[in-house]
């Protein structure tokens, strides 16, 4: 008896039949689907594709990408956002000094709370608007979000760590608002390509790998990830994942390696790893997921939500587990008021070019892999998926973050067969549900981000291999820029020394060739008078005879 049951079991008889029964239904579905006014609208059959594909390519791009609605917030956070020294908590009679925004402070704490929530709530809400509107006006498969490099330069070269440098987050976002509309204007007018060649092809290449060097470096520090570098007086930076830190130099005290933060990062850091070399879908997420779940934990020396009163309020929000947070401080939160000042000119410059440059080889990669690319180099629905990308832009700065771009991520759900803007929409629908759990996602701790940023530094390094090394006025400009970007902790250095270098290096080439342009035409000039001279003797000798 048991011998039948398990024959008709496993002998294929049910699981047979449900598999052609899914089947069936699967085809149903996807032929009710492609008859409908939303199959001729994002042509599912002119494509070659189905509902069913294009929703498992959408979950596989969302996967990869959903890491960047914490790592996103938190890099943004770490600027300070809107607080500021009046947020500070002083003792009776006291006045706050600047200071209190740089040490530990519960009342910049807890402001810094609440502009991380908003600033969840904002990256969300940019990466639908932008995924939704490149779906039904572009119809691609392509996902949107604020990118990597551009919310790092804001956060630590523009506003400064907790507002010490030298522009306000209200500015930021003003240059980021006036920068989307630049990207706009060039793309309504079909500029963006012209411009993006005006910088040489090796410091393009460069920008790339020197930005993911950056991010690295920004996800192996004590405040913003791993913790296993920080500064040192002797020799600036050094090894750390101290047990325990000065809290006004960040040096370490006692205890390197020491710190159990830093080892269960790491711990994040190799799942991460190995699920990128088996190829698992959304294996940056996993590595978070590790991380963030022992930190939720209370009583442990890794938790997030310590036994103070910050660590209290934190926990007794993050027990809400769903939530519908509205922005507070970050929407709208733009200020023009010092664009009188040359920095504001350099980092609008600087933000202008890291886009063109991003969102060019982002599109016309993703046409490649997905296919869909035609012998001139374009594709189907470029130019408006050029101004939804800026557009997108407009609409994230005025919420609160920096420039929304579209996502290398987006390859996922074209290997996956997305080959439609229903991929797109979908990824949409994914990040409105993540609206709702905002609790959280607010509770995703530094160490547990700080693996996913050094892992995005080790993707965007394998642009170097088209760099000809061999070839010295290439790979001298490509270099530096690559080194000073997280040397001199500054995008736009590495841009203009590389650029400038370039240029002087080329110097020689173009006096070469102006000299032999010069030679050139005075020995034209000398052919030219010798053919009169030549001529004028001949008439002179007719008129004699």
């Amino acid at each position: 008896m048991g011998v039948e049951l398990c024959a008709k079991l496993g002998g294929g008889g049910l699981f047979t039949r449900l598999a052609k029964s899914w089947s069936k239904m699967e085809k149903g579905l996807n032929d009710c689907v492609s008859k409908s006014f939303i199959g001729r609208y994002f042509k599912l059959e002119a494509r070659k594709s189905c509902f069913t594909k294009e929703l498992r390519a959408a979950t596989a791009t969302f996967l990869t990408m959903a890491y960047i609605i914490t790592v996103n917030a938190t890099i943004l956070s770490d600027s300070g956002g809107t607080c500021s020294i009046a947020d500070c908590t002083t003792s009776l009679n006291q006045t706050a000094s600047p200071d209190c925004m740089i040490k530990p402070n519960a009342g910049y704490q807890t402001c810094l709370s609440k502009v991380k929530g908003d600033l969840i709530v904002a990256t969300v809400l940019s990466a639908m608007v932008g995924s939704i509107a490149m779906g039904i006006l572009a119809n691609l498969p392509l996902a949107l979000a604020p990118a990597m490099g551009p919310n790092a330069y804001l956060a630590y070269n523009l506003v400064g760590f907790h507002g010490s440098g030298s522009i306000s987050y209200q500015t930021a976002l003003a240059i980021v608002l006036l920068e989307g509309c630049a990207f706009f204007a060039i793309s309504a007018f079909g500029l963006r390509s012209k411009l993006a060649k005006l910088i040489p092809r090796s410091v393009r290449l460069a920008c790339a790998a020197g930005i993911g060097l950056f991010i690295a470096f920004v996800g192996l520090q004590v405040h913003q990830g791993v913790g296993l570098i920080g500064p040192d007086s002797s020799t600036l930076v050094t090894l750390t994942g101290c047990a325990s830190t000065n809290p006004e130099t960040g040096e370490c005290i006692g205890g390197k390696l020491r710190n159990p933060k830093l080892w269960l990062s790491l711990a994040g850091f190799l799942i991460t790893s190995y699920g990128l070399m088996k190829n698992v879908k959304g294996s940056m997420i996993y590595g978070i997921l590790f991380v963030t779940m022992v930190s939720w934990f209370r009583g442990t020396s890794v938790t997030y939500f310590p036994n103070t009163p910050i660590g209290d309020t934190s926990y007794n929000y993050f027990k809400k587990v769903v939530d519908f947070r509205m922005i507070k401080s970050t929407a709208g939160a733009l200020s023009f008021s010092n664009f009188n000042r040359s920095e504001v000119w350099v980092a609008l410059a600087t933000l202008f070019y890291v886009d063109v440059l991003a969102i060019t080889g982002t599109m016309h990669t993703m046409a490649e892999i997905g296919g869909y690319a035609n012998e001139q180099g374009g594709f189907e629905g470029e130019y408006l998926a050029y101004l939804v990308d800026a557009g997108s832009t407009i609409v994230g700065s005025t919420l609160g973050v920096s420039t929304v771009a579209t996502y290398v991520e987006s390859s996922a759900g074209l290997r996956e067969g997305g080959r439609t803007g229903l991929t797109a929409v979908i990824i949409g629908l994914y990040f409105f549900i993540s609206l709702f759990f905002i609790p959280l996602l607010s509770s995703v701790p530094p160490w547990a981000i700080g693996p996913s940023l050094v892992m995005v530094g080790v993707m965007m390094m394998k642009v170097v291999k088209d760099i000809n090394w061999a070839d010295m006025k290439e790979a001298i400009p490509a270099f530096i820029t690559m080194l000073l970007m997280p040397l001199t902790y500054s995008i736009a250095n590495g841009i203009v020394a590389g650029i400038g270098l370039y240029v002087a290096l080329s110097l020689y080439d173009y006096m070469l060739g102006s000299i032999r342009w010069l030679i050139k035409m005075k020995r034209m000039v000398a052919k030219e008078q010798n053919q009169v001279s030549a001529t004028a003797g001949v008439d002179s000798t007719i008129e004699i005879i």
